[in-house]
């Protein structure tokens, strides 16, 4: 090979008498050193202290910012102790931005509508947080976190901060993460803040509990506008999106604003006295970006008005102190180690037709209520 020693034998070669062949480049190291010390310097380095967390948050440190979140989304233990004091600090410096959540079908281009309104809002001279929950693969656990990616002009913005985080089966643990992240998110500086969901689900009902303002995008020309989507997500929607009204789909996307507006006057009078808007755009050519901005300031004004704002913020308090309870009970009986081993066989049971599943979980549970009184 030209390259190294074996050079000498190429010129001994009778086919290649004549030809100078000169040293080749040495290989590098498939690795750079340099960045594995850093690497391991880094993962040695300790924690900081929680004052020193807050302080960088405080001081819109962005890299402290993306740390604090590591630590919410842990699972280690000791993780969330030094995450739950955080956000308790930076709790006084919480509650002043606009929570808005965002979710659409998959290809309505979520991405695109983000990018073009969030550099409309920091053109304006606002910060931006996006929190998007990406989907988790049931056979692999993976998951693609790619909005960083396909929001590349957005994620380059000093005034903008993209966080995804991987659903990982377990939808209602990450929704309170994702709240407590908007804690740290206020606390940092940014006054809007975007929650992007996994897509038409079960998501939107956790998302609708967390936000001020609920946006649902749609496609027009997709197939019967009305059908394949849950009439509960139309409910939850303040206001709808038509993407993609440009070109030869601006006249169907016109369409499908009138039917989308019509069924909406179907549904029951929202509590919060707004009468939700249908709306068309082009995210790609950052066309209507406008009209749906002002939308939203529109509720804004009317819902703090007449208190609807505040009144559903506290009911969204009082809805999250009721699912940590439930998300921490669940956690402490699964992570109970004698527990682990009395449910394999309780399982066998059960597929065994000896025991029905109402009789296992009953035991179960007596169990591990008992074991509680015995730590007391």
């Amino acid at each position: 090979m030209i390259g190294d020693k074996s050079h000498k034998h190429v010129e001994n070669d009778d086919q290649y008498k004549g030809l100078n062949v000169n040293e080749g480049v040495a290989q590098p190291n498939t690795f750079n050193e340099d960045s594995i010390q850093r690497f391991l310097k880094n993962k040695r380095k300790k924690l900081l202290t929680p004052d020193a967390y807050v302080e960088g948050i405080l001081n819109g440190n962005i890299t402290t910012l993306s740390q604090a979140v590591t630590l919410v989304e842990s699972a280690k233990k000791e993780h969330q102790e030094i995450a739950q004091e955080i956000i308790t600090k930076c709790l006084p410096y919480s509650g002043k931005s606009l929570r808005i959540g965002i979710t659409g079908v998959p290809g309505v281009g979520k991405s695109t509508f983000i990018e073009s309104m969030g550099k409309y809002i920091t053109k304006r001279g606002g910060k931006l947080a996006v929190l998007a929950i990406d989907p988790s693969s049931e056979r692999s656990k993976g998951s693609i976190l790619g909005d960083k990616t396909r929001m590349e002009e957005l994620s380059s913005d000093p005034n903008a901060y993209i966080r995804p985080s991987p659903s990982a089966g377990s939808l209602g643990g990450v929704a309170r993460k994702t709240r407590e992240t908007i804690v740290l998110c206020e606390a940092a500086g940014f006054d809007t803040i975007f929650i992007e969901t996994v897509g038409v689900g079960q998501s939107e009902t956790m998302v609708h509990s967390m936000v001020d303002f609920f946006l649902l995008l749609m496609l027009a020309g997709a197939g019967d506008e009305l059908q394949g989507i849950k009439r509960g997500i139309m409910e939850m929607a303040d206001a709808i999106t038509i993407n993609k009204a440009d070109g030869n789909n601006i006249e169907k996307a016109e369409m499908a604003r009138v039917q989308y507006k019509n069924a909406l006057h179907l549904f029951p009078p929202t509590d919060s006295g707004w009468t939700p808007k249908v709306l068309t755009c082009s995210a790609f050519h950052h066309i209507g970006i406008d009209k749906i901005w002002d939308t939203i300031q529109g509720y804004v004004d009317l819902v703090k008005k007449n208190g609807y704002f505040q009144h559903k913020r506290n009911e969204q308090s009082k809805f999250w102190m009721y699912e940590t309870i439930n998300d921490r009970l669940k956690s402490d009986f699964y992570q109970n180690d004698a527990l682990k081993t009395m449910t394999k066989g309780f399982e066998q049971k059960v597929l065994g037709e000896e025991m029905s599943s109402f009789v296992a979980a009953r035991e179960l549970l007596d169990f591990y209520y008992q074991s509680q009184k015995n730590n007391k």
